[in-house]
């Protein structure tokens, strides 16, 4: 860092975090113990939930709990649902694949959690971290980078604030002030769908399978909750999801049971139902001097393969790394030159993920003329009789590929 005085009334810091979601805050837990001085600004308060039959969810990858682990987080998170296999179908056709933990070597294959247990968790950890100033709510209305800082304003309730940085970090989602601020364009493709997401409860006991069940109106998805809850994900044409919404919750369970069929009995219970549109957004440069894009900001998925959350987590163990190794080398983490390391270490995972969850999309997403309906089908029942390719696809799913991180390897960043 410059050697050069901070002028009066501006803040120095060594990383500024524009998101404190649960992707930001993710960062700051990892980056506390290298004695930096980090500011995380989140635009909305932070508030802690109380648990309810309507908590949101999310799925962790298994390597997303070995992250955790490296945190030091993971017994935190009780309210974990693990899912011991993994049912795949194509409605009215037979294609069927499956995956089963005790072919993995795993305890579970993946997690459901309430979104709200996770951040209850990094909120009660940030409080107690030294070095770690938490900004909310605040928002970032200006951000300008020269060759040794980067200088950001914030908007906060105390007025207007100057900070410099020797790093921002947007971690600040798919719509990122941070990305717009500094120009870096992004793809983006409407899939001209809507997610509608509720917790159902099914008569018979889910035995923690989660259900992928493509249909002619997109993928519909339930995932092992505990109290015999399922976090249900029902991807529709954003036209229809109006009606979907205004249906009564006996329609609206009756018409979930035609979609998904009987393997769960008939449901019997429907929480608050949400909806909202799908997109993929792809930013075009994911680090540059002095900034590093992480989660949403950097890429936004179709949730077809539960994928989003766990990428944004690999970025986190990455970045981190990066920086500790830097730090501890003495170099300026900052410089374009060291954040081009997390770059090329992520842009493999992204791509893959990306095209991986895009092709799902496209080729399981709607209704399809009779060719590639047959297609898909016999690609699943393939895929069923081939473990080399299911165990690969498990490992990815898992995020257990690739060169993973000391904090993927579920070892502290930091040794004691």
């Amino acid at each position: 860092m410059s050697d050069a005085p901070t002028p009066s009334g501006v803040d120095a810091v060594d990383v500024l975090i524009v998101g404190g979601g649960l992707v930001g805050g993710s960062l700051a837990c990892a980056l506390a113990g290298l004695g930096l001085r980090i500011t995380l600004v989140e635009a909305f308060p932070f508030r802690a939930g109380h648990p309810g039959y309507d908590d949101r969810t999310l799925a962790l990858a298994y390597g997303t709990r070995r992250i955790f682990q490296g945190l030091e987080l993971w017994d935190d998170l009780d309210e974990a649902s693990p899912i011991h296999s993994i049912h795949i179908s194509d409605r009215g056709r037979p294609g069927i694949a499956r995956l089963e933990r005790r072919d993995h070597g795993v305890e579970a294959l993946g997690y459901v959690i309430p979104a709200r247990a996770v951040g209850a968790a990094l909120m009660q950890r940030l409080e107690a971290l030294p070095g770690v100033e938490v900004v909310s709510p605040a928002r970032l209305s200006g951000l300008r980078m020269d060759a040794t800082t980067a200088s950001a304003t914030l908007d906060t309730e105390a007025g207007s604030r100057e900070l410099r940085a020797r790093l921002v970090v947007g971690a600040d989602g798919m719509r990122s002030r941070v990305r717009a601020e500094l120009g870096i364009p992004a793809f983006s493709y409407d899939y001209g769908q809507s997610a509608v997401v509720a917790n159902v409860s099914p008569a018979e006991s889910h035995r923690q399978r989660a259900f992928e069940r493509f249909t002619d109106s997109g993928p519909l998805a339930l995932l092992p909750l505990t109290d015999n809850r399922c976090a249900m994900v029902w991807t529709a044409r954003s036209d229809r999801v109006p009606a979907l919404l205004a249906l009564s919750d006996e329609a609206f369970l009756t018409a979930l049971g035609e979609r998904f069929g009987d393997r769960l009995g008939r449901f019997i219970r429907l929480g608050r139902r949400d909806a909202y549109p799908l997109s993929l957004v792809k930013a075009a440069e994911h680090a540059r001097h002095r900034v590093a894009l992480l989660g949403n900001a950097a890429h936004t998925l179709h949730p077809v393969a539960g994928q989003g959350f766990n990428l944004g987590l690999r970025d986190v163990a990455a970045l981190a790394e990066v920086i500790h190794d830097a730090h501890a080398r003495g170099e300026d983490f900052g410089d374009g030159r060291v954040l081009e390391r997390y770059a090329d270490w992520r842009r493999w995972d992204q791509r893959r993920t990306v095209a991986f969850t895009d092709a799902l999309a496209r080729l399981f997403g709607a209704a399809a003329p009779p060719p590639l309906r047959l297609a898909r089908n016999l690609g699943l029942l393939t895929f069923d009789l081939l473990p080399p390719a299911k165990r690969l696809l498990a490992r990815q799913a898992m995020g257990l590929t690739g060169k993973l991180p000391r904090l993927a390897l579920g070892l502290p960043l930091v040794s004691p």
